[in-house]
């Protein structure tokens, strides 16, 4: 963590936030700034400017913005504010006004993810392994094999 910013009792329920946050979680700041500038969601131009404060914090450090990416991104729920609207026959009825605490964390250098084979790669190394064995325990085949050679 090289940086860290967090926004806390936003008037936004943690469950809205959420749904942005996992936009742009893991990605690198600058294209993380591009997606929330064409989300059409409230939470989106908070994360906005949480982002780019937690970029400043990262540029008073010394650190280039280039690199950086989000390493760690979440909504807590924070508290709950209670109130009351008048319901029917003298009844009162609870409202619930939920508020949420942001927190993200910039890093230097995104994980490299594994090296992911395509399936057709995968498929025709599989069936170089089933051949090899064949031609090794059935001798017609190693017969076969054996002309296809001849021939090329």
């Amino acid at each position: 963590m090289l940086s860290k910013a967090k926004a806390r009792h936003i008037r936004i329920s943690a469950q809205k936030v959420r749904l942005v946050l996992d936009l742009i979680r893991r990605k690198p700041a600058n294209k993380a700034l591009s997606i929330l500038g064409n989300t059409r969601k409230r939470a989106a131009e908070i994360v906005s400017k949480l982002l780019r404060s937690a970029i400043a914090n990262a540029k008073n450090k010394g650190i280039n913005e280039d690199g950086l990416f989000i390493s760690k991104i979440c909504a807590d729920e924070g508290v709950t504010w209670k109130r009351f609207q008048a319901n029917a026959f003298g009844r009162g009825s609870r409202i619930l006004k939920r508020t949420s605490h942001i927190t993200i964390e910039l890093d230097k250098k995104a994980v490299a993810p594994k090296a992911v084979e395509p399936a057709a790669e995968k498929a025709a190394k599989k069936t170089e392994k089933l051949v090899k064995a064949e031609k090794e325990t059935n001798p017609a085949v190693k017969k076969t094999a054996e002309k296809a050679k001849g021939i090329k």
